[in-house]
């Protein structure tokens, strides 16, 4: 019975992170790799007549950009007068840059939007060690849960008690 019990929990634990695995790479092949691209320099151009559109109440840019960790925005003025971007100050037909290394969500004042502020995201990419953790983290619990549900839907046989012999 105990190699029984054994041999049991091992499979379902096997099916268990199998299954997760499977599912995992499915939706991970089905998203499109957009997580672990390699740093690249990301451009974003704040186009003239900017500063007219904000004293309007409009938007120019997109809020809510999605950065990879070692990405570097750069930050090109076609608009007639400065901005700002947090740390940078950008005048009239120049450019500044700066360089995203750590994951987190930020929110920059910048004058070219009407709110004032300007939100990205800064992530990690995804590596393997990450992809497979997350399946053992699905497919431990799952292997538990389908050596709990074999036992229910399945009970071990009893054994007959032999006596000792004398």
């Amino acid at each position: 019975m105990k190699k029984d019990f054994f041999w049991r929990i091992f499979g379902s634990m096997l099916v268990g992170i199998l299954i997760s695995g499977l599912v995992s790479e499915i939706a991970f092949r089905s998203m499109g790799n957009t997580s672990s691209r390699p740093p690249q320099i990301v451009e974003l151009v704040i186009p003239a007549g900017t500063s007219e559109k904000v004293s309007k109440g409009q938007s120019v840019i997109s809020d809510g950009l999605i950065f990879m960790v070692g990405d570097t925005l750069e930050l090109i003025n076609q608009d007639s007068i400065a901005h700002t971007f947090g740390p940078l100050f950008v005048p009239p037909g120049s450019s500044a840059s700066l360089i995203l290394d750590t994951p987190e969500s930020l929110a920059f004042s910048c004058s070219f939007e009407p709110t004032q502020f300007f939100g990205l995201d800064v992530r990690e990419g995804l590596t393997l060690g990450t992809r497979i953790n997350g399946i053992l983290l699905a497919g431990i619990p799952m292997g538990l849960l389908l050596s709990v549900y074999s036992v229910i839907a399945w009970p071990f046989k009893k054994q007959a008690l032999v006596p000792p012999a004398n």
